[in-house]
C-alpha cells in the first residue's frame, strides 16, 4: 500500500454555515467544495447532509457533516474532552502568540501555550465543541531522532506498566523554548 497523504478528515457539525463562517474567519480556511445529497451514496439511506470541505494548508483538507434527520450532536463523555482534537501546525511560536490574540479577540477562552517539549500549543473550542490545537515546533536538531529512537521502548514499557516511561523526560526540562 502505498499512502500519499491523508485525504480528508470528516467530523460532524450543528450548522454547515456557521461552521464554515468560523473557520473562514477564525483560522483562514476557505470552502473549497460543498456536497449534498438526499440519500447516502454508499448504502442508498434516505439521509440528507450537507458535506463540506476546507481548505487546511498543504493539500489538507478539513471537512464536516451537517445531518439536519439525526439526533443532536453530542460527545463522547466517556474520554475526557481534551483526548480528541484537531491539531493545526504554525510555522513559529510568534505566529501562535499571535492566533491566540486573535483567537481571543473572537471571544474565545484559550489555553496555553503548553509546552510540549518538542512544540507549544494553544487550545480552544469550535462552535460544534471540537476541541482545536494550534502547534509551532520548538525541536532542536536530533530531538526527533533520538524520539523516534526511544519510541518502540517507549511502547512496550508503557504496555506493561501503564505508566509514562522516562524516555523522554529531558524534553520536558526544557522551559527555556
Amino acid at each position: 500500500m502505498n499512502i500519499r497523504k491523508i485525504h480528508h478528515v470528516a467530523y460532524r457539525c450543528r450548522d454547515a454555515k456557521e461552521t464554515v463562517d468560523f473557520y473562514k474567519r477564525v483560522m483562514d480556511m476557505d470552502l473549497v467544495l460543498a456536497i449534498a445529497e438526499n440519500e447516502v451514496p454508499s448504502t442508498g439511506a434516505p439521509d440528507p447532509y450537507m458535506h463540506i470541505f476546507l481548505d487546511a494548508g498543504m493539500g489538507n483538507v478539513l471537512a464536516f457533516f451537517e445531518l439536519p434527520n439525526s439526533p443532536s450532536m453530542g460527545r463522547d463523555e466517556a474520554t475526557p474532552e481534551w483526548v480528541q482534537h484537531i491539531a493545526f501546525e504554525l510555522g513559529s511560536v510568534e505566529e501562535l502568540l499571535a492566533a491566540k490574540e486573535k483567537i481571543e479577540a473572537e471571544g474565545l477562552a484559550v489555553v496555553g501555550p503548553t509546552h510540549h517539549g518538542i512544540f507549544k500549543s494553544i487550545y480552544f473550542f469550535d462552535p460544534n465543541g471540537h476541541r482545536l490545537e494550534l502547534a509551532a515546533n520548538i525541536d532542536r536538531p536530533g530531538d526527533l531522532e533520538k524520539l523516534r529512537e526511544v519510541a518502540p521502548a517507549m511502547i512496550d514499557e508503557w504496555s506493561r506498566t501503564k505508566r509514562a516511561p522516562r524516555h523522554a523526560a529531558w524534553l520536558h526540562q526544557r522551559q527555556d523554548d
